[in-house]
């Protein structure tokens, strides 16, 4: 029987001639029916024409070429927009309501999926990303007063003279634009809950970006570029932004300060005579209608003293000083700082206002009264500003360091003590460059072994008046001066002193700085006439005192280069400036138009305009006339 239904079923199986398998009658038809189905497709699949491949977005394109490349090919669409005003590249005005930064704090708490559309946004701001999804779907982030905004644009809610097309397809990563809308947030499938944005009913081209901006993902990194291009610095990285918010909060902290101490803030000449008012090399410039040279300031000091002689009894001024010296990561040749003067008040009443002062700058700035500072080989400093602050004797400290007794104060200025402190240096292994005048080499020795000591906020005191030709002797002891210097960080950020008022000893003071000079010091200053004749109109007892801002920002924002806090700090010109890169004007062939006044044939796209000096006088001459 078993034998018998296996032998029925053999015989009820059907030879599948594709695979060769014998299967039965039911899954040989299954399977003859999908084969035919698979013909059916394949044929279908034949006779369709081929599919389009998927075309890249003008920006995806855009984005494989150099920067020259796109910055011409830019430069062309921008000028046929200059030409066709559809839309118009530059418009004059667009009207701003909604500061962005309010923005973001009045609407934080809009729900997932609302959105507010009876309230009207206005605002302008920098493309960061642009992001396409489909031709009806468009998204931006959008930065303006420090802070970022996603802006959502949907073909539906477009407004506006220019459909929704037009409105974006010029718009680059760079553009500044205006935006029309309201506020909102987004509902995304894929998380719980939205971005806050902007629903925008209307996208307004305001100024074009010429340059690809870098990526963010990569950035803007290159430390000299940052520098030498410090617009785009400030466009790709919100520290540099964020130092100088926090230095312009510190200047007007200072502004207020001496302002409810019932000081006047005065303005004083750049260009002087005499180099004047502090131990430094000046610049020199030429006056060439007077035909003289005339000394870019070093400091201010002069002439705020002579405003205390006239009776402006408490004056102060933040301003520029430019000094012919090295440059380093502390120094540039121009720089910002803010002297004082007092009448009425002497050293110590200008110590207690220095610490005052700036521990109370400190607190307010950074919200407390502890900072860290990184030094460039990665020390770090923490530094507590809190009053009071460290006091440290020079001549004793050196005293110590050195382990021998110096000279008394009144012998400093000597030969015997030129020799002394040769033998010094050589001692302790300190090196100071010609010329090698007692002044400098003591400052040699308090560099080395004093102010390495400085980490936290620490008054110098007691110079010898060789060292301070401006300064008060000492009441108590003599050969010194009534002087201070605070240093932080190792760094000197004040320097103070009761002033000299009397007009005898400060001539003898300047004959000691010219005797100097003529040692071949060069930083030593010269006697100035007009201030001595100023003392002998009377200069009451009086405290002056000068800080170095861009220091002072340094140690405040945590960078160890004074190019860090400089808006625009010096560099040394390109070697290849100007040649790589053709003026945009050139790119797309803008000729100059003729002006009045400039020669024509002087054009240059790569060189300034030539003005016609003889037309430019007889014009200059005919205003005059009555």
């Amino acid at each position: 029987m078993a034998e018998a239904g296996a032998a029925d079923q053999v015989a009820n199986l059907h030879l599948d001639e594709v695979t060769g398998e014998q299967v039965s009658k039911s899954e040989l038809k299954k399977r003859q029916k999908q084969r035919q189905l698979e013909d059916k497709k394949r044929e279908k699949a034949a006779a369709a024409p081929p599919k389009p491949k998927a075309q890249k977005s003008e920006e995806e394109e855009e984005s494989q070429l150099t920067p020259n490349q796109y910055y011409e090919i830019r430069c062309r669409k921008i000028q046929q927009l200059r030409q066709s005003k559809a839309p118009n590249p530059y418009p004059h005005k667009f009207k701003v309501t909604t500061d962005l930064r309010d923005f973001l704090k009045r609407y934080e708490s809009i729900k997932t999926g609302e959105h507010l559309k009876d309230v009207e946004v206005r605002l302008g701001g920098r493309i960061y990303t642009k992001r396409a999804s489909g031709t009806k779907l468009v998204f931006y982030d959008i930065r303006a007063e420090g802070v970022k905004v996603q802006v959502m644009c949907q073909a539906q809610e477009a407004a506006g003279e220019a459909p929704f097309e037009q409105q974006h397809e010029h718009l680059r990563r760079g553009d500044i634009i205006g935006i029309v809308g309201y506020p909102g947030r987004t509902a995304p499938r894929n998380r719980p809950e939205g971005e806050l944005s902007i629903f925008a009913r209307e996208i307004i081209l305001l100024t074009p970006c010429l340059h690809q901006i870098p990526s963010e993902h990569y950035g803007f990194k290159d430390q000299e570029q940052r520098y030498r291009q410090r617009y785009l610095d400030l466009i790709m990285n919100d520290n540099s932004r964020n130092v100088f918010l926090t230095r312009s909060k510190m200047i007007t902290y200072i502004r207020r300060y001496f302002d409810e101490k019932d000081f006047v803030e005065v303005e004083t000449p750049m260009m002087n005579a005499i180099a004047g008012g502090a131990t430094a090399k000046p610049f020199v410039t030429h006056h060439n209608d007077l035909d003289m040279n005339l000394f870019m300031r070093v400091a201010p000091e002069l002439y705020l003293k002579m405003l205390i002689v006239g009776g402006l009894e408490r004056v102060y001024e933040l301003g520029r000083q430019f000094r012919n010296e090295g440059i380093d990561l502390t120094h540039n040749p121009e720089f910002t700082t803010c002297e004082f003067y007092m009448a009425y008040a002497d050293v110590y009443d200008i110590m207690d206002i220095t610490q005052d002062l700036v521990s109370g700058l400190v607190k307010h700035v950074t919200g407390s009264y502890q900072t860290t500072f990184h030094t460039q080989t990665g020390e770090e400093y923490q530094v507590n500003w809190e009053k009071p602050w460290k006091r440290i004797d020079m001549i004793g400290a050196l005293e110590e360091a050195c382990g021998e007794k110096f000279p008394p104060g009144e012998e400093l200025h000597t030969a015997a003590t030129n020799d002394f402190l040769k033998r010094m240096l050589k001692k302790m292994n300190v090196e100071c460059t010609p010329p090698e005048t007692n002044a400098r080499m003591l400052d040699k020795l308090v560099g080395e072994f004093i102010e390495e000591t400085c980490i936290n906020p620490t008054f110098i005191t007691g110079h010898p008046q060789m060292m301070s030709p401006l300064a008060k002797y000492h009441r108590d002891r003599p050969g010194l001066c009534e002087r201070f210097e605070a240093f932080v960080c190792k760094k000197e950020i004040v320097n103070a002193y009761t002033e000299l008022n009397d007009p005898f000893d400060q001539r003898l003071r300047f004959e000691e700085q010219a005797r100097q000079k003529d040692q071949g010091d060069d930083e030593a200053q010269m006697v100035d006439e007009n201030f001595c004749t100023s003392l002998e109109f009377g200069l009451p007892p009086t405290g002056g005192w000068g800080m170095g801002i861009d220091r002072l920002v340094m140690f405040l924002t945590n960078n160890y280069s004074i190019k860090e806090v400089l808006a625009f700090p010096f560099m040394k010109e390109e070697a290849n400036q100007g040649k790589e890169k053709k003026p945009a004007a050139e790119v797309v062939g803008i000729k100059p138009e003729v002006e009045e006044g400039i020669r024509e044939s002087g054009f240059d796209a790569s060189k300034s305009l030539l003005i016609d000096n003889e037309l430019y006088s007889a014009q200059v001459e005919h205003v005059r006339k009555p």
